[in-house]
């Protein structure tokens, strides 16, 4: 065993940084069979990118949205519309999704501007942040045209800033189904507790 011994706890702090510590162990692996958990492509992070600032992470996402869409339109070629816009289902105007940009009807953009350990996670793992699958769903369930969301992840603090997931309908279509059924009895039950609060 080796003692470091510092001078002050910023030192301190940058050389925990790097390492596995005892408080960072029970974030790194799943107890259920031991595969990587957030912490483990955080010691990624902070090896490969720049350090995060004090920007909340939903400011840093409104901010930077606009340049992901504008690096995605590059690399692809789609043009993409970015207006405020919601859609709504015809025959239930309380199912809905506000895309953050629409190629065409059967094409939508949805933009992540994560923390870079959540980037270099769906990087690695080539899969959606599980925090935002349903949103993904949701898309399909609203736009019955949709064919295809372009899941765009950007961090341009991370040496791989831009990449995406290009999630199709027909991979889907029982899961759509199942949650619209869900949303429908919801706002059902909804609806029922509605009326008994207010008479």
């Amino acid at each position: 065993m080796i003692t470091k011994t510092f001078d002050n706890s910023d030192e301190w702090i940058t050389a925990r940084k790097s390492a596995i510590t005892g408080s960072k162990l029970g974030k790194m692996f799943s107890k259920r069979d031991q595969s990587y958990l957030t912490e483990f492509y955080q010691l990624i992070a902070e090896r490969v990118a720049l350090p995060p600032t004090e920007e909340s992470a939903m400011d840093r996402g409104h901010r930077l949205e606009d340049e992901a869409m504008t690096r995605f339109e590059e690399e692809t070629g789609h043009k993409v519309d970015k207006s405020l816009i919601m859609w709504v289902r015809e025959d239930n105007e309380h199912i809905a999704i506000s895309p953050d940009g629409v190629i065409d009807k059967e094409n939508a953009v949805e933009v992540k501007c994560l923390s870079t350990a959540k980037h270099i996670e769906a990087w690695i793992t080539k899969k959606v942040p599980s925090e935002y699958d349903l949103q993904a769903v949701q898309y399909f369930i609203v736009n019955d045209d949709l064919q295809t969301l372009y899941f765009v992840m950007y961090d341009p603090r991370c040496p791989v800033d831009m990449f995406y997931f290009e999630i199709e309908r027909e991979k889907l279509e029982d899961r759509i189904a199942l949650y619209r059924d869900l949303e429908e009895k919801a706002l059902r039950d909804v609806e029922a507790w509605e009326g008994q609060i207010t008479f």
